[in-house]
């Protein structure tokens, strides 16, 4: 009897772990679940964090493939011109409370009234330079940055976007400082209605009830919004968001400011203005005149590679590539040719560039109508 019994348990336990192997082998999501824990182990480790001591679960394994490195980030503020106000700001009432808050203790009081905000709102046009905004802020407030996609905290099952929003903040206090950054925040908490998929309204009311749930004097998380329509946003979740800062389009000073920073390291004509530049520029954002400046930087170069000194350079350089290129053994496709001397940019290149995207936003225009 007593054999009996052993090989009966013997083989339940057998059949257990055959069991659990044949149902592990045949979810979907393992693989993705396996590559998120390989992603967020390596981001960690470059943080100087062990994920063995965080005792990270799946959920949170997954939010923390989405951690940025500030070595990922080449943005800072001096690389942003025109919105000195702003910068001013977020240093003052968002980098010093949530990266020194014992800057604050002694003056912060019963009632909390000095410290990081809950959360801060960036609205405007496209292209004002808000995301810029929050790379730059990553980089300078050396906290752990975030970077939340929509798609990451959605799911097809049941109740897992809530276990993923639960994960989301739990992490960001595991490694506070946080900031927590969503773009695009209308198309994720845009304003409720009646209509609304009960998956989605459960994820809302999740996320404000951790978001609201941060009263402690000893959490330092921030959740930082970005977007040009911001009055589609929940009137709760602006609520929330007390600093709020309007990225508009730039002004004469700025775009002057802008262009400065474009065209530091560009060689320029000794006759160029960038006061025409700036004038024949009413209404551009930051990205339109950054798209100007890489087009018009692209004029010299074009006109060297139509030429026939141009031409025949290219040719030498493809030989040159031909011939240093091995089959049998790794190599570098880039081959280092003589260097090219273009001229310098002049204002001309720049109301070439002004008039072909002029006219195929007519086109295009014309074509929508």
């Amino acid at each position: 009897m007593a054999a009996d019994i052993a090989v009966f348990a013997l083989s339940n336990v057998a059949f257990y772990f055959a069991f659990k192997a044949i149902m592990r082998s045949l979810d979907p999501n393992r693989q993705k679940r396996a590559d998120a824990k390989k992603q967020s182990d390596e981001k960690l480790h470059r943080l100087g964090v062990r994920g063995e001591a965080l005792n990270l679960n799946e959920y949170e394994e997954q939010i923390a493939s989405e951690l940025i490195l500030p070595s990922q980030i080449n943005v800072d503020f001096n690389s942003i011109g025109g919105l000195d106000g702003i910068i001013s700001s977020l240093q003052e009432s968002v980098i010093a409370p949530l990266c020194y808050p014992e800057l604050f203790a002694n003056a912060n009081g019963r009632n909390g009234l000095l410290g990081a905000p809950k959360g801060v709102l960036l609205f405007g046009p496209p292209g004002t330079g808000k995301t810029m905004l929050a790379k730059a802020l990553a980089k300078e407030s050396g906290a752990t940055f975030i970077n939340m996609h929509v798609s990451t905290l959605t799911n097809k099952w049941f109740g897992e976007s809530n276990k993923l929003v639960a994960a989301l903040f739990s992490l960001a206090r595991k490694l506070q400082p946080s900031i927590i950054f969503i773009d695009e925040i209308d198309s994720f908490l845009r304003e409720r209605a009646t209509g609304d998929h009960e998956v989605t309204g459960m994820m809302k009311a999740e996320f404000m009830t951790l978001w609201d749930g941060l009263t402690s004097s000893t959490d330092r998380i921030m959740v930082l919004g970005a977007t040009n329509r911001p009055t589609d946003i929940d009137a709760a979740i602006l609520r929330r968001m007390p600093k709020r800062y309007a990225v508009r389009l730039p002004d004469p000073d700025q775009r002057r400011k802008i262009l400065e920073i474009m065209l530091a390291d560009v060689r320029l004509d000794k006759q160029f203005s960038i006061d025409a530049v700036v004038k024949r520029t009413e209404g551009f954002s930051g990205s339109d005149l950054k798209e100007i400046c890489r087009g018009a930087a692209m004029q010299p170069v074009r006109e060297f590679i139509r030429s026939a000194e141009g031409r025949k350079q290219i040719e030498t350089v493809s030989n040159n590539r031909k011939n240093e290129m091995s089959d049998s053994a790794p190599h570098d496709p880039i081959i280092q040719g003589k260097s090219v001397e273009t001229r310098p940019i002049r204002n001309t290149d720049f109301f070439v560039v002004e008039s072909v995207t002029d006219s195929n936003s007519r086109h295009v225009q014309e074509a929508l109508d």
